[in-house]
């Protein structure tokens, strides 16, 4: 299997959110198709606010996206969200 991994793209900001369960996703990948497909997945498992583009930095290859992921919202079937416990 063939990999193509993007080395010259800017490092991700961290960013922070106020409550435990609750992630900032950002994703980096070389086309749309995929890092959109990675949104799908993760959405069909978590509660997920979804992009419905992807931007791009000048100069660099690659796309980027931003999700807002919910742990606590688990959207498998059957399967009940267990909420995160804060330390």
């Amino acid at each position: 299997m063939h990999e193509d991994v993007c080395t010259d793209v800017d490092p991700i900001r961290e960013a922070h959110v106020s409550e435990a369960g609750l992630l900032v996703v950002d994703v980096a990948g070389l086309d749309d198709d995929t890092v959109l497909a990675f949104q799908a997945a993760i959405a069909r498992t978590w509660g997920t606010a979804t992009a419905d583009r992807t931007t791009r930095d000048v100069g660099q290859p690659g796309v980027r996206l931003r999700l807002y992921v919910d742990l606590r919202q688990n959207m498998a079937p059957g399967t009940p969200a267990s909420p995160i416990r804060g330390s």
